[in-house]
């Protein structure tokens, strides 16, 4: 069973109590989602309650000079994180993307769960996704539902955060297709497209306590589901050209990583639409016709 509280709690309220000791720790901040998170939480939070894990910590020098504490963390060597996690009483585990490179999504995982377990740490946040299934057509699915059931069996409290498929991966993966103007590919179904702006301000109002959400959280999804027909045409529409939407036989790419998602889209995993961002952010999350207006070039 999982219980949703959505609290609206000023900064005021925070700031005395919970805030008194303990961090929050962003792992993965020199990333897409990690810098938008941090820069959320330092709208609610003071500067030196914030830590941020990453490889290569020069790469948030500015980060760093507004008072963001900026420490080495690599998901490959557990005393590394046990350094960058010092303090932390909340802990947000965004996904590794290890296995796009031929190294061990889960292993990493399973490291940061066993360090963040040793640390104490009070409750672990990890970006999952709505396709997190066993049986998902989506191999990162399949280790979001592998990760979720190492973090139920951790003995942490623990959040899955289950974003929505990433807007910004509409634009790059039909980059190609959107200059040419044909998109061609598999037969796909509706996607509830969400931005990372929309889910790192969620996820900030998660790590600051605004929000309670014990074990999955309902989908965290934009406001409507399209599916690659819907991107041409809403394409077309902002760029003022046609852009004609063919359908490939799936044997074309049964070798690319992108199957996946295909057969994944194709089964409904990525198309629920669900009012719980909405209901965190206070407002409708951003459209994609909103969103690639501003991002199509």
């Amino acid at each position: 069973m999982v219980f949703v509280a959505i609290a609206r709690v000023t900064d005021q309220t925070l700031a005395p109590n919970f805030w008194s000791t303990n961090m929050i720790i962003v792992t993965g901040g020199s990333g897409q989602l990690g810098r938008k998170v941090v820069d959320n939480l330092l709208r609610l939070v003071p500067a030196e309650r914030i830590g941020v894990s990453v490889r290569i910590p020069d790469r948030l020098a500015a980060v760093a000079a507004r008072g963001v504490r900026v420490r080495h963390g690599d998901f490959e060597d557990a005393e590394s994180l046990r350094h960058a996690w010092e303090g932390a009483e909340r802990l947000l585990l965004i996904s590794s993307n290890a296995a796009a490179t031929g190294g061990d999504t889960l292993k990493q995982h399973a490291t940061a769960i066993e360090v963040a377990r040793d640390l104490g740490v009070d409750r672990i946040f990890y970006t999952s996704q709505v396709s997190s299934s066993e049986n998902s057509c989506f191999p990162p699915g399949r280790n979001h539902a592998a990760t979720e059931r190492m973090l139920a069996r951790s003995g942490l409290a623990w959040t899955s955060l289950r974003h929505g498929f990433y807007a910004d991966s509409a634009l790059s993966m039909n980059a190609t297709a959107f200059e040419k103007g044909v998109l061609a590919a598999p037969a796909d179904g509706k996607v509830a497209w969400t931005t990372h702006d929309d889910l790192a301000a969620a996820d900030a109002a998660f790590l600051t306590g605004k929000i309670v959400i014990d074990g999955p959280t309902p989908p965290l999804t934009g406001g409507e589901a399209l599916d690659l027909a819907d991107l041409a045409d809403l394409a077309g529409e902002i760029m003022g050209r046609t852009i004609r939407r063919t359908v490939l036989p799936d044997e074309d790419m049964k070798n690319s990583f992108l199957m996946g998602y295909y057969l994944a889209a194709r089964a409904g995993e990525f198309a629920s639409v669900d009012r719980t961002l909405a209901e965190i952010l206070g407002r409708a999350p951003e459209t994609m016709r909103s969103y690639m207006t501003a991002n199509l070039r």
